[in-house]
């Protein structure tokens, strides 16, 4: 985050937003499906479990984790599988984060620049997206970590939006509600906050790793304008 000469922190350059539960209300359903899939591996598990233990991550990398949880080698299109279901339920219809179109406007308005980084590929992120109504204000400003060597909690899908979008990370804010997306704000050396409405964020954590919390999105336009 960019400092005026007094040390106060300027209003940033670029808004960075994660896609699912930050965007688009998708997180408790891909958590839900995740449980079935997992819990069908003989593990039982919740989905509001698989949030706090998935949330964030590449679908290559839960696979990693799923593995070793479940003793069970997974087949390599695994990953594809579980977007296939997402895709499904998302397609019976995705609701946008509540509030967030006010916050978009506000931006709007104000003139501040936004896009999307996400560890969701691109064909998710349109989906969701277009299912809420948002993809027409955010088509063309889409990142997936799809397009870089490593996803979250590595910084590398937030450097690449920041490039491609034309702003040095240090004048770059994320907008997060995962520790992995947190780690990798903070990795690629811009301010984060967290949005923790959901019940199965780890707020400690995420604070712990140097994110700023809210809890609505009635909150955000002033922690971005601030000079705090």
């Amino acid at each position: 985050m960019t400092r005026q000469p007094d040390g106060t922190a300027m209003a940033p350059g670029l808004v960075i937003f994660d896609c699912d539960g930050v965007l688009v209300d998708t997180e408790r359903l891909a958590g839900a499906n995740m449980a079935e899939m997992v819990t069908d591996l003989g593990y039982p598990i919740t989905g509001t479990d698989c949030q706090k233990r998935f949330m964030g991550r590449t679908l290559e990398d839960v696979q990693r984790l799923v593995e070793k949880l479940t003793g069970t080698s997974l087949p390599a299109d695994w990953p594809d599988q579980v977007r296939a279901r997402d895709l499904e339920r998302f397609k019976a219809g995705v609701a946008p984060i509540a509030g967030i179109e006010a916050v978009l406007d506000r931006l709007d308005r104000d003139g501040l620049p936004y896009c999307v980084g996400s560890s969701g590929k691109y064909a998710k992120m349109r989906t969701t997206l277009g299912s809420s109504g948002l993809l027409p204000r955010l088509e063309g400003r889409l990142f997936s970590a799809e397009d870089c060597a490593l996803g979250k909690p590595a910084p590398d899908v937030f450097l690449l939006a920041a490039r491609k979008m034309g702003h040095a990370p240090g004048t770059c804010v994320v907008v997060e509600d995962s520790l992995p997306g947190v780690r990798a704000a903070v990795a690629a050396g811009m301010r984060v906050y967290a949005y923790v409405e959901d019940p199965a964020c780890d707020r400690q954590a995420m604070l712990t790793a140097g994110a700023i919390l809210f809890e609505t999105m009635a909150e955000l336009p002033d922690l971005l304008f601030s000079n705090s």
